[in-house]
């Protein structure tokens, strides 16, 4: 059986083990087509949106919290075997390395011709691109000379990078 398969499984079945009065939850509506919790109200008791629940359910546990994985554990009300289970799954799928070559793919951060051509046709500032990391992607004349220290050596600059 492989990890997703398990996961899934796993989760499954131990969502269609707790009912809603057990869990605290008000029974609407008599006639529910599910054993146990839905979906809806394991991703509420957790405090997580129905879709992440659903990708977790779905065997994605790949970079998942230790926080979520708690919440998770709580909703669910595992028992020790259980949520040592549960957290061997998600360090399993942490370990398959999928996110690792999903991240190692990843290419580096670079801007489009058409916005080098933008900023460098920018002669009266200093004008630098960065990127959610604050990475300087991209910068004109202006912006070399006043990060001129950040270009002149690789190596770590006192007072900053």
């Amino acid at each position: 059986m492989d990890l997703k398969t398990e996961t899934r499984e796993f989760l499954a079945s131990r969502r269609a083990r707790i009912t809603p009065e057990r869990a605290g939850l008000p029974a609407y509506g008599g006639n529910r087509r599910v054993p146990g919790l839905r979906r809806e109200e394991v991703a509420m008791l957790a405090g997580v949106s129905v879709d992440y629940y659903t990708r977790l359910e779905r065997g994605n546990l790949g970079g998942v919290s230790e926080s979520v994985l708690e919440a998770l554990a709580e909703a669910l009300q595992l028992d020790e075997a259980e949520r040592l289970h549960l957290y061997d799954l998600a360090r399993a799928a942490n370990a398959s390395g999928a996110a690792r070559t999903r991240a190692r793919r990843r290419k580096p951060a670079t801007v489009r011709p058409v916005v080098q051509r933008m900023v460098d046709a920018m002669t009266g500032a200093a004008v630098v691109v960065r990127n959610g990391r604050l990475d300087v992607l991209a910068t004109n004349a202006l912006g070399r000379a006043l990060y001129a220290p950040m270009y002149d050596s690789p190596s770590r600059v006192p007072g900053g990078r």
